[in-house]
């Protein structure tokens, strides 16, 4: 729990890199491929990985409490969203369940560690890492082999959610905040729910990221099926197709 407290702390400091620094973010598609990557080959295999996903009530204070009820319903409204698009689904796939991946120690994990660096230093560019030239160069590397080993695939998709969102209680102090602010003649913003999501199709072959892209936004939710729906339809903007 204190590991999850941690990452939860973490998506909320990306979340206001993402606000800060949004403008830094290309929109061309290419931003989120790997260079010389550009589909998926007719026939290869993808494996649905089961979400890195936990959702959060914030208290009054501001403090992110996890809401087991919460995640457990947007986990099942979240793969219901990904099984009912045609280019995630529609071809060759293997779902691997919460289950299968304990047996593969920390792939899920590592997965948002790098997603992360990813999201910080080549979407937001905060800051930018010479070393990797502008371009999409990340990689999960040999970790990945014995998920390719039980399943076969020639690629897998990952996902790593934080969702939470302002308790009454919040509300009420936002409000409070905001008109205090207001009187003493300075702007307060204080911080409600937040949505922060990752998700990356990796090279099951080589471990290579090869395509990415992140949701950093104030919006959505994951606790219903519509709304669970227009998440993962953003986040799944610009997945490569088959070709």
């Amino acid at each position: 729990m204190h590991g999850r407290r941690i990452r939860a702390a973490l998506a909320a400091s990306l979340f206001a890199l993402a606000a800060f620094g949004a403008s830094a973010q290309a929109q061309s598609p290419s931003r989120n491929l790997a260079p010389g990557f550009t589909a998926r080959a007719a026939g290869s295999k993808l494996v649905i990985v089961a979400a890195d996903m936990e959702l959060f009530s914030v208290s009054g204070g501001g403090v992110m409490e996890p809401r087991a009820d919460w995640t457990d319903a947007a986990q099942k409204h979240f793969r219901a969203a990904l099984l009912a698009r045609k280019d995630v689904a529609g071809g060759a796939t293997q779902e691997l369940k919460e289950s299968e991946l304990d047996e593969l120690g920390q792939l899920n994990a590592l997965h948002g560690t790098v997603a992360d660096a990813v999201f910080a230093h080549h979407m937001m560019k905060m800051p930018a890492l010479p070393t990797k030239n502008g371009t999409l160069d990340w990689t999960l590397g040999e970790a990945v082999q014995p998920l390719r080993d039980r399943t076969n695939g020639d690629y897998a998709l990952f996902f790593w959610v934080r969702d939470s969102y302002a308790s009454a209680e919040r509300k009420a102090a936002m409000v409070a905040m905001t008109v205090f602010g207001a009187l003493m003649g300075v702007a307060v913003v204080p911080a409600g729910g937040q949505q922060v999501a990752y998700a990356s199709l990796v090279d099951l072959k080589t471990g290579r990221i090869v395509w990415f892209n992140n949701l950093a936004r104030g919006s959505g939710d994951l606790r219903e099926a519509a709304p669970a729906q227009e998440t993962v339809d953003a986040l799944l903007k610009t997945f490569p197709a088959i070709q």
